[in-house]
Formats: structure tokens, sequence, C-alpha cells
């Protein structure tokens, strides 16, 4: 580590059997619901689409992403969850995962990747939209066991124009 904090290294890593736990601890930590053994089995399938992020070496964020075939073809992205631990938020963790994710879609030809995000939810919502999301869906009673209950889907159409930088 360099003077004051600086040149601290971050870091992306695969989700492989052996440290699916580090996944489930931050899921745990970081979000009000609790996710079943089909999220990590749609994780560990995404190969490349679900990343641990590390931060000097500790584990501080993750994304788990479903690859999902659409109707007529084609495959788009389903972003389950991506989160960053409190105090490690504002550091470029959540912009690293997310655009590994964006990269893949590019390099791949995926169009599109959405998600739902909770409607008071102004931090996650304001996050997506830099990234070119848009609110596109408004499902109400989505969660069971939260309030408030609805979410926006929040979704980024990737033509071919964006993916040949």
């Amino acid at each position: 580590m360099g003077v004051g904090g600086r040149d601290v290294s971050m870091s992306l890593d695969g989700v492989r059997d052996k440290n699916l736990m580090q996944l489930k601890k931050l899921n745990t930590v970081l979000f009000p619901v609790r996710y079943n053994d089909k999220y990590y089995a749609d994780a560990l399938a995404s190969g490349e689409f679900t990343k641990l992020a590390y931060y000097s070496d500790i584990c501080v964020g993750s994304i788990a992403c479903r690859l999902e075939k659409k109707e007529g073809g084609g495959i788009r992205v389903y972003i389950m969850t991506l989160g960053v631990l409190a105090p490690y938020r504002g550091l470029g963790v959540g912009t690293k995962l997310l655009s590994h994710v964006l990269d893949l879609c590019a390099k791949q030809n995926i169009g599109e990747i959405y998600l739902h995000v909770q409607t008071n939810n102004e931090d996650a919502i304001n996050f997506y939209k830099k990234f070119g999301f848009d609110i596109t869906e408004t499902i109400q009673n989505y969660y069971t066991n939260i309030s408030p209950p609805d979410c926006f889907v929040v979704t980024k159409f990737i033509t071919q124009s964006q993916t040949k930088k």
C-alpha cells in the first residue's frame, strides 16, 4: 500500500464451489432477502458473469448474474445481485463489477441487461442510470417480506454501435 493509503489493489475473482461461501456471507450482510439454492446454481452457471470483488485482498463486493434465453433466440443478462459492503462504497468497486459485466455483454453481442430495484433504493437507481440504464417497468408487490414491496425493472439495451468501441 502506498503513502496515505493509496495504490490499493482492487481485483475481481470468479465464483467457484470453493469460494461460494464468500458470496453467501456477502449476501447475508448486504441484502434483506435470503437467496435459495437456485440463485447460487444460476450464479455458478453464469461463469464470468458472476464475480467477487477484493479490495486489498478483502472480499468487499460481488455481482451475480443469470443468463436467460429470450423468446425468438438470443440471450439477455439478469443481474440477480450487485452489492458492496458499506465502508467500501464510493471507491469504484461497484463500477468495476458492473463494467466487467457490461464489457462481457458487448464482447458476446448480448443486447439486453436488466435487474429489479426496490422503488425506494435511490442510490442504486442513480448508480445504474449513470451507466445508461432506464426504468422500463414498475412491478407492484414484487417483494414479499420487505417494505416497500414494489420494484422497478431497470434495463439497458446495448446496440451494436455501443459495442464497437
